[in-house]
């Protein structure tokens, strides 16, 4: 039997990258880049204000280099005194107006101020920016309450970006920040690695879709939902397939379609009984299959492999959802993330005291749906095992539902007592 650890470490290792698309940058978002973004100008390109105020010569309002810079926000002096006061007589006459965007240059000339918009730019010979609320607001002339120096409130040109400077590194995860280096060096497309094709399909002469009644004997098709659900929520663009035809050649065609045009592949159902044979000998046809249990539980009873010319990885996963859905969560989303260029393949895990009495299965690693919860006053974190309470027996998927965590018991952990400390790993938040 193979350790989780072995499992998951064979599942990342066989994760393929996409080849690199161009898309917009709109859509560039979570994508990992696959070229690096050089700037070609300077950003900004120009010397503006940073804040709403007058243009000014910071000597034209008693600035000094002994003068602390103080932000538009400072109620007080940097030593926390009051801070320092120009001569009344230091009054300039306001010259002008310049808004963002504007695009008709202007000189300012000594003893004169320039009423100037955040994001506009500098008038000539002005070196400094005097903010709105340091004045009396004055509209043909101003006085100056405070004193600015040279280079207060004034975005330098280049201050962000340099020409040569590279604004995206390739490999870099795109996030906000990211975007919008991009778009400062000019680029409406770039270079990605999308997220990965995951196909999803279902096995089983018992399954039915969901817009036709169950016979008897027959049963809805829900672990296929389950697993694309969960794979796309890992951030794969995903395709269920639905259930495949059980007749071998067309079975074939099917899978071997699918393999093609995927970087990864599963096949619910395509484990657990006999009835799941003839899928397992189709796919051992196209490539290698590994059927060995995993110590682990729910779950133990999986297959994984790689497929067809491109080697694509292949999970075969029972039709039980419970134990699709702990596959899916522990071994298809690391895979998932590692193609997506991710350094964090798994989800969060914390330390919980257990609520309540556990046993789990000897020699085999315990998945158990959970609510976890945080003490007000201590601010420790209690876990409440659900599969022995309302959620009912361990296969059932109403668990999952009321379930934000998973509480993992290692393989020798077969009793946990109330009061406990065990780990336990958030799951996806529902708000």
């Amino acid at each position: 039997m193979r350790s989780v650890e072995d499992q998951l470490a064979m599942v990342v290792d066989a994760a393929a990258t996409p080849e690199p698309i161009r898309v917009a940058l709109t859509d560039a978002l979570g994508m990992m880049c696959a070229e690096e973004v050089t700037a070609t100008r300077q950003v900004p390109g120009f010397a503006q204000a940073a804040v709403d105020g007058f243009a000014v010569r910071a000597v034209d309002v008693g600035g000094s280099v002994g003068l602390r810079r103080r932000e538009a926000d400072a109620g007080e002096a940097d030593d926390g005194g009051e801070p320092p006061h120009p001569p009344r007589e230091r009054a300039l006459p306001v010259v002008g107006e310049v808004p963002a965007g504007s695009q008709k240059p202007l000189r300012l000339q000594p003893r004169q101020a320039v009423r100037v918009a955040t994001g506009a730019p500098l008038p000539t010979l002005a070196d400094a920016v005097l903010p709105l609320e340091w004045t009396d607001r004055g509209r043909k002339r101003v006085t100056p309450e405070r004193a600015v120096r040279s280079g207060d409130f004034v975005r330098k040109p280049g201050d962000d970006i340099q020409p040569g400077d590279v604004a995206v590194r390739q490999g870099t995860v795109l996030g906000p920040a990211q975007i919008g280096l991009a778009a400062a060096a000019g680029r409406d497309k770039l270079l990605v690695y999308p997220r990965p094709r995951v196909t999803v399909m279902s096995y089983g002469l018992e399954l039915v879709e969901l817009d036709r009644d169950p016979g008897l004997g027959q049963v809805y098709d829900i672990a296929s939902y389950v697993v694309a659900a969960a794979a796309k929520e890992a951030g794969a663009d995903v395709q269920r397939a639905g259930i495949i035809n059980a007749e071998p050649r067309r079975l074939r065609e099917t899978i071997a379609g699918h393999v093609a045009k995927s970087e990864f592949v599963v096949v619910t159902g395509a484990v657990g009984g006999s009835g799941a044979a003839p899928v397992q000998e189709i796919l051992r046809e196209l490539g290698e299959i590994d059927t060995s249990r995993v110590a682990m539980h729910p779950g133990s009873v999986q297959g994984f492999g790689l497929l067809g010319e491109e080697r694509v990885p292949v999970f075969l996963l029972p039709s039980n959802p419970v134990s699709a859905l702990v596959i899916a969560e522990t071994f298809i989303r690391p895979a998932i993330r590692r193609s997506l260029g991710k350094s964090a393949l798994q989800r969060r895990t914390v330390q919980a005291r257990s609520m309540r009495e556990l046993d789990s299965i000897p020699g085999r690693r315990g998945f158990i749906r959970a609510r976890l919860m945080r003490d007000a006053d201590s601010g420790e974190y209690l876990v409440e095992a659900l599969s022995a309470l309302e959620a009912g027996p361990t296969h059932l998927l109403a668990g999952f539902a009321e379930a934000n965590a998973m509480i993992h018991l290692p393989e020798d952990a077969t009793h946990v007592r109330p009061g406990d400390v065990v780990d336990v790993e958030f799951l996806s938040q529902r708000s």
